[in-house]
């Protein structure tokens, strides 16, 4: 059997939605610490992954990231380490090798077992291996991927983004001025102003 045949027959795992993209029997590394090669490799991925990111978002200024804005900084909470997840395009969610493929690449590479995923958002949904849940410290923090990098930030490219209720952010609106001018305009009562202004986001 070539190469391509056994990649092939392994991304048949993902044709049912309900099963791994990897092996259940294969072991899970728990709590490994990425040796001094895996960390440059990680580092390189780093480089060319900032690049593309910083040209993606200066040739595309959208509505949604220009309306939210974010606040606060990490608590350390861990809640986004817990399950973290990956949002894939149409091309990669309907192709099961292709799927196959990036959960092999997130296992060898970036310690992520595959758990579920979740058909309504295409969303991908790991376990990390370098996350400790008792001490909620990261034994790889320093060369951590891309996808724990820009997070919550990533959110904001959402029409309504949602944060951990124990995250240390907070998005709030970037230019609400307009609204709050709106809000003071009705004939609401003091307490039911507030809590709009807090349900749209409105007060630092």
């Amino acid at each position: 059997m070539t190469a391509w045949r056994k990649v092939a027959r392994a991304g048949a795992i993902l044709v049912s939605s309900d099963r791994p993209c990897l092996p259940r029997t294969a072991p899970f590394r728990d709590a490994v610490k990425d040796r001094p090669t895996l960390a440059l490799l990680k580092r390189v991925v780093l480089v060319l992954w900032s690049a593309e990111l910083w040209l993606r978002r200066a040739l595309s200024r959208g509505w949604r990231r220009r309306f939210w804005d974010l606040r606060g900084e990490c608590r350390a909470c861990g809640c986004c380490c817990v399950e973290p997840s990956i949002h894939v395009d149409p091309v990669t969610w309907h192709l099961p090798l292709v799927r196959w493929l990036l959960c092999r690449w997130q296992y060898q590479v970036n310690g992520l077992e595959y758990q579920r995923q979740e058909g309504r958002t295409h969303d991908l949904i790991f376990r990390c291996s370098h996350y400790d849940p008792v001490s909620k410290h990261c034994d790889s923090y320093a060369s951590r991927p891309s996808m724990c990098r820009d997070y919550p930030r990533v959110l904001l490219g959402q029409a309504w983004p949602e944060l951990f209720e124990t995250c240390g952010y907070r998005v709030l609106a970037r230019k609400p001025e307009v609204l709050r001018a709106g809000i003071e305009a009705t004939s609401l009562s003091p307490e039911a102003k507030a809590k709009l202004r807090r349900k749209l986001r409105l007060d630092s």
